[in-house]
């Protein structure tokens, strides 16, 4: 026979757990109780967030202004909208974390961090007057434009001399 039933699955299960509902399985003869149910959960992936153990994971593009002199974002959270504090002179690539806006534990003490991999956007049109400024900023700090390529440069002479 088919029958519905209705489970209580907690929150910040993993994909492929399974959980046991007593006395929902098979009836082996009239006779005897049935048996017990297992359930194995398959939890959809999430677009933008990616789960690691507790933790979520995303990412979240901040303007290179940003992320040269610092501030606060609005990032994505499983609650809602969230506040995020970038330090300044975060670099691409970054990992931030804020803690306590990850999954529940499944002992239902607390929850995971979650934690945003930072990416940098950098403006592709330019006016004039921008990038002037770019161009000033560059001789202030003695860097040409491709600061990452020098800094590359500067580690394999610091390697090799």
């Amino acid at each position: 026979t088919t029958d519905t039933l209705r489970v209580s699955i907690p929150a910040g299960i993993e994909h492929g757990a399974t959980q046991l509902v007593g006395g929902a399985g098979n009836k082996p003869r009239a006779d005897k109780p049935a048996g017990d149910l297992e359930i194995t959960i398959s939890v959809r992936p999430h677009p933008f967030f990616k789960r690691v153990g507790d933790d979520v994971v995303c990412t979240v593009p901040v303007a290179f202004t940003q992320a040269a002199l610092g501030g606060e974002v609005d990032v994505p959270t499983l609650d809602g909208r969230g506040k995020l504090r970038v330090p300044a002179g975060t670099q691409p690539g970054s990992v931030l974390r804020i803690k306590g806006k990850g999954i529940p534990h499944r002992s239902g003490l607390g929850r995971g961090d979650q934690r945003i991999e930072v990416t940098v956007e950098v403006p592709t049109r330019l006016t004039e007057r921008q990038r002037e400024i770019l161009e000033e900023l560059a001789r202030e700090l003695r860097e040409d434009v491709l600061p990452e390529q020098r800094t590359f440069m500067g580690k394999l002479r610091d390697f090799f001399g």
